[in-house]
């Protein structure tokens, strides 16, 4: 999997699911299985085991594996895999843009900035995506006609808590049951996935945005949303969840003319590239 940095050099991640995706969803027994590994029972029993203390043996492998620096996060005593994998980063190694025009990036990550057409469409890869099929609401996906998104997908060795990107007043979570579809790009390329996982989105009254809608997306093997606010006054930079086990997904969608995407994320998607992001870091500016 290729993808881009910051500074324009491209990297290639070796991903054992580079040739397990393609067999899964590319080949009659393989779809089979993956109607089996979707499924919300067999996620929930993943869950219930990386939440078992038999699951920290997993971890020195996936450090090992991935090559994680564990003197960035904070000490914590990891009674499970779950507990492990949501561990909390050293506040220093994210610092969070306070420019008040600047979008930050709600969270570590590959993004791809997409724009919705007239008709709240949008293509990622080859599978076309309905904003109000995303939503489950076409009033309010209509509000956001001819806007923008930021999808940023997170990888299970990326760091998997997320905050808010602007100050201002949180709505309730909106939780949408789904399926749990890997969100790699091979399995994206043939379902679509983001309007088929089980996910959760919330409206942000923001101070220098607009109302903006901030989704998370579950995915396969877990990818848990664990929200902590409902209705909630918050700030940029504050927590505003995380996801227990699993690659998953953010999509922050803007209405139009409220952001302008930093112009090396326009190209690389325009190129079809991701841009590796940190949490924290500038992503846009605030037209206003």
């Amino acid at each position: 999997m290729k993808y881009k940095t910051r500074n324009g050099a491209m990297k290639q991640k070796k991903d054992t699911m580079d040739k397990i995706i393609p067999v899964l969803y590319g080949t009659k027994y393989g779809r089979k299985l993956v109607k089996l590994l979707i499924h919300p029972t067999v996620s929930k029993a993943a869950g219930t085991f990386l939440s078992t203390r038999l699951s920290t043996l997993l971890i020195d492998p996936f450090i090992k594996k991935n090559h994680i620096r564990m003197n960035e996060y904070q000490y914590c005593f990891y009674r499970s895999y779950n507990d492990f994998f949501t561990r909390k980063i050293k506040a220093a190694k994210r610092p969070v843009c306070m420019d008040p025009a600047v979008l930050i990036s709600p969270c570590d990550g590959l993004v791809t900035v997409l724009p919705l057409e007239d008709k709240q469409i949008f293509h990622i890869k080859n599978s076309e995506y309905s904003l109000a099929s995303l939503l489950q609401s076409e009033a309010l996906a209509k509000e956001y006609s001819g806007g923008i998104c930021f999808l940023l997908r997170l990888c299970v060795d990326h760091y998997h808590r997320y905050c808010y990107v602007d100050n201002g007043l949180k709505g309730i979570n909106h939780d949408i049951e789904g399926f749990f579809h890997t969100v790699h790009p091979a399995a994206v390329e043939k379902v679509p996935v983001y309007q088929e996982n089980s996910r959760s989105y919330s409206l942000l009254m923001s101070e220098h945005f607009g109302n903006l809608i901030q989704m998370e997306v579950g995915a396969m093997m877990v990818g848990k949303i664990c929200n902590l606010h409902e209705k909630a006054r918050v700030a940029r930079g504050q927590e505003k969840g995380y996801f227990e086990f699993g690659g998953s997904t953010i999509l922050l969608i803007f209405k139009k003319d409220t952001v302008i995407p930093d112009s090396d994320l326009l190209k690389n998607s325009n190129d079809h590239f991701e841009t590796r992001i940190h949490l924290g870091e500038p992503i846009g500016r605030s037209t206003h």
